[in-house]
């Protein structure tokens, strides 16, 4: 059995999970690149793959994420989950999802890859699924993290094998997307993607700046923790960077000392830097 995610964070939830239940042993994989966000037309040809490279580079610079890079092949990733259901008969893999457009994104850029294992694919989206966190309440979790060890043993009961008519319909929705190759992939409802523009998120970042001059890294992480739909920090930057570029807002720094070197400051703002 492999398991697959599609943020890091949620590999240890597996694992967790796994302590628990011995049932569900088995290799866990993860899709790392973020298809939610960034280009994506012809996405499976040479051209595709190399113009999302060389984005992710322009997004990732001067971060410390930076080198991470040249170690995201998730094509290898691919080649290596196909290897492993050729070479063993009774391979399952389960693609574990929470409610958030980085998993779906990632879904449906894998699924198509997959077709000729149908029947050996076992699909398990916690869509609008309520669990209980550690004080007993009920939420609805929208990743996979979010989600207690213990509590995945209702999840594990909703496995069930992606349909024929999904390997029709899924495909082409996601090559509708690929061809819009808008900036960002937000997540409508159910497996249901929209297009958006690269600034679609501007609005909230800059609205959860503060007034006075903020490092960079607290900066980022009050963005995340009062964004009502996530996105990754190194995104967040560009999208800062490009804010700058039209006077919105000023960074201050030395950016070849990384992100905490960087100060954010609004026009006409205090120069005092406030640490949270």
């Amino acid at each position: 059995m492999t398991h697959l995610v599609f943020n890091t964070a949620d590999i240890a939830s597996i694992e967790a999970t796994i302590a628990l239940d011995e049932s569900l042993a088995g290799k866990i994989v993860e899709i790392k690149d973020d298809y939610a966000v960034g280009p994506i037309l012809d996405i499976y040809e040479t051209e595709g793959y190399q113009a999302r490279r060389d984005w992710w580079k322009n997004v990732l610079e001067f971060s410390a994420n930076e080198k991470q890079l040249d170690i995201v092949d998730d094509k290898l990733t691919v080649h290596e989950i196909i290897q492993s259901l050729e070479e063993n008969p009774e391979e399952e893999v389960w693609f574990w999802m929470g409610q958030n457009a980085h998993d779906v994104c990632g879904y449906y850029w894998l699924m198509s890859q997959l077709k000729p294992y149908q029947g050996r694919l076992q699909i398990l989206y916690l869509n609008n699924l309520p669990f209980l966190n550690d004080k007993g309440q009920l939420f609805y979790p929208s990743h996979l993290s979010e989600i207690q060890p213990k509590e995945f043993f209702k999840a594990k009961k909703l496995a069930r094998p992606i349909t024929l008519s999904e390997f029709e319909i899924d495909p082409d929705e996601w090559k509708k997307l690929c061809q819009e190759n808008e900036g960002v992939r937000f997540l409508e409802g159910g497996k249901k993607l929209i297009s958006m523009p690269i600034s679609f998120y501007d609005k909230d970042i800059f609205s959860l700046l503060t007034k006075n001059a903020q490092k960079l890294p607290s900066a980022i992480a009050h963005i995340i923790s009062k964004m009502k739909i996530k996105t990754g920090d190194a995104f967040i930057v560009s999208r800062l960077k490009a804010m700058q570029e039209i006077g919105k807002i000023i960074l201050v720094g030395n950016w070849q000392k990384g992100w905490k070197d960087i100060v954010v400051q609004m026009p006409g703002g205090s120069t005092v830097v406030v640490e949270d």
